[in-house]
């Protein structure tokens, strides 16, 4: 009985030192930590404000509805940030299925991400109301994005492959063609939904990615000058066609009060909004606009509302945060000690880069309206939660930033029978 026993814990300790892994020598980085809390309380609190209205209009009384969803959504999305901050960020790599011994997690969640957009095309539903895309997937009760999980997954499984393919990313075949093939495939499925947001946020990612894994850089600007070129001609082209889903977008940027009771509507109240608000705002919950004249106060256009409430100084504050986010999220990559882990950190940061910057464009009519969400301020559950979640992954990745060193002794410590130190070598640039 006592061997059984001894036996259960040690293969019970063995798993959390899988879990956990051996590079656990740091602390994980407390202001990357710091920002991330801070935008994910004040988020909740100025969406609950910024929804408040709509919710008490569409659910029968109660404006607290999309806040209590969202406050559920942070609770299991900081459930998911502790465990992916605990977990060795390697096992996304070193893990085998037991049933599919060719495929890792990294390879799994890339075929995963590719199927669920498939599906999203075939029983997808219109919850958003965007000109008739399909953009959820419903399961029972439970409805989520697949979009969302394409995001991590390109992320996951470029930083796999490419720290695999070394020295021959610098190769046109290996370092960019296989690259843009492998993303071709999920804008081509975010394309057809039609879903721009997310065909801007994947190839962004996977271009910062492919950059920074190693490709060739002057083939990367003649391949990327075309894909730009092509880019631009066929928004050109749908731009010219009537009724189009660009069409509109665009024709409300170029003169956002010219049909302010039909296509212009959510953006000029968004700008109205954010002029309203004047230095210092008109107070918390004190917001005009959001009783039903801005539509989607709680996903996209929740930061006007920050603006009218908070004024300029808070929203600048905000903006502080963000960008104190994203440099320290780089500084992350920087000091990272794999090239693994390094792209990742890559990744999810510049994900959360040009999700923020592009949100503030839109709401503020610097950029036509492209539908990108907020991170941690507009509502939706499977974004909060993976963004989360990719917030844990930063955290582990911040925690193992040191190589740790073999241990040593001299003659005299052996000889005494006393054990040397663990020593850490300095932070090695990826």
């Amino acid at each position: 009985m006592a061997g059984n026993t001894k036996k259960k814990k040690t293969a019970s300790g063995s798993f959390w030192k899988v879990f956990v892994g051996e590079g656990r020598n740091g602390d994980i980085s407390l202001s990357f930590f710091a920002y991330v809390m801070i935008l994910l309380v004040v988020g909740i609190v100025m969406m609950s404000s910024a929804s408040y209205a709509w919710a008490y209009s569409e659910h029968d009384g109660d404006g607290l509805y999309y806040a209590k969803s969202q406050v559920k959504n942070a609770v299991i999305g900081f459930a998911a940030l502790i465990f992916f901050m605990k977990m060795d960020y390697h096992n996304l790599k070193n893990i085998k299925l037991p049933l599919l011994k060719k495929f890792n997690i990294a390879g799994l969640l890339y075929l995963l991400g590719a199927i669920l957009l498939v599906l999203v095309l075939v029983i997808g539903v219109d919850e958003g109301g965007a000109m008739g895309a399909k953009r959820w997937l419903a399961i029972g009760p439970i409805s989520f994005q697949p979009s969302e999980v394409a995001k991590l997954a390109i992320i996951i499984f470029f930083a796999y492959s490419m720290e695999r393919d070394g020295k021959k990313m610098n190769n046109f075949n290996t370092g960019i063609l296989k690259y843009a093939c492998l993303m071709g495939v999920y804008a081509f499925l975010l394309f057809l939904e039609p879903h721009l947001s997310g065909l801007i946020l994947v190839g962004t990612i996977a271009i910062s990615m492919i950059l920074c894994g190693g490709a060739n850089k002057k083939q990367f600007i003649i391949l990327g000058g075309a894909a730009l070129a092509a880019a631009i001609i066929v928004i050109s082209w749908q731009a010219n066609v009537e009724g189009s889903y660009v069409a509109v977008r665009i024709q409300s940027w170029k003169d956002p009060f010219a049909d302010v009771l039909g296509d212009t509507w959510q953006t000029a109240n968004s700008v109205i909004a954010i002029g309203s608000g004047g230095l210092f705002g008109l107070g918390l919950g004190n917001s005009r606009q959001k009783y039903l004249y801005l539509p989607e106060t709680k996903n996209d256009f929740v930061f006007p509302i920050v603006c009218e409430e908070l004024g300029f100084v808070g929203a600048m504050a905000i903006i502080l945060v963000f960008f104190l986010l994203i440099v320290e999220g780089y500084s992350i990559a920087v000091r990272c000690k794999d090239r693994f882990g390094m792209l990742i950190a890559v990744g999810i940061t510049t994900q959360i880069g040009i999700q923020t910057v592009l949100n503030l464009a839109v709401v503020s009519n610097m950029i036509p309206n492209t539908g990108i969400s907020l991170p941690f301020f507009s509502y939706g559950g499977t974004a909060l939660i993976m963004q989360l979640a990719e917030m844990g992954i930063m955290l582990n990745i911040s925690q193992q930033r040191y190589y740790p060193r073999k241990k040593t002794a001299s003659k005299k410590k052996k000889n005494s029978g006393k054990s040397a130190d663990v020593q850490y070598s300095e932070p090695i640039n990826a």
